[in-house]
């Protein structure tokens, strides 16, 4: 892959095992590119690379509930991100559920992948769609459908 992409990563507290195992894994792909995680998300996967010797650039927000999901909500507002990966925990209420909300609701009307399991993540960061320099992304139409 040529371009550098912004990669948000966030990780409930009871899925942020599965998302460092997921980030080592994927250690390769997500080394060469700029990674947004939330604070202790961040903070994991940054121990993690360092114990196996990975190089990477990790930006870290604040924790989801002090306003870490916000703040990568406005970054893709703002085209910052590219991609998002939001390892959610749905067995377990959350204080934050707005921030949550706010966050996949905008990564859904600005049209920013986001993957919710480590399937898709992996499907995503897979995609032969980011070599494709000819490839670019239609914007969502918010219009309503008529029939003719």
């Amino acid at each position: 892959m040529n371009k550098k992409l912004k990669i948000a990563l966030v990780a409930h507290d009871r899925r942020k095992r599965d998302m460092v195992e997921w980030a080592e894994h994927n250690a390769a792909f997500l080394s060469s590119h700029c990674l947004v995680c939330t604070g202790t998300t961040g903070g994991l996967i940054y121990q993690a690379f360092q114990e196996k010797g990975i190089t990477a650039e990790i930006i870290r927000m604040h924790s989801g509930p002090l306003g870490g999901d916000a703040e990568i909500a406005a970054m893709v507002v703002r085209k910052e991100i590219n991609l998002a990966i939001f390892l959610i925990d749905d067995l377990n209420p959350q204080p934050h559920e707005a921030d949550i909300q706010m966050l996949l609701r905008q990564c859904r009307v600005h049209n920013v992948p986001i993957a919710c399991n480590r399937y898709s993540a992996d499907l995503m960061i897979t995609s032969s769609l980011w070599d494709d320099d000819a490839y670019i992304p239609s914007e969502p139409q918010y219009i309503q459908f008529e029939r003719k």
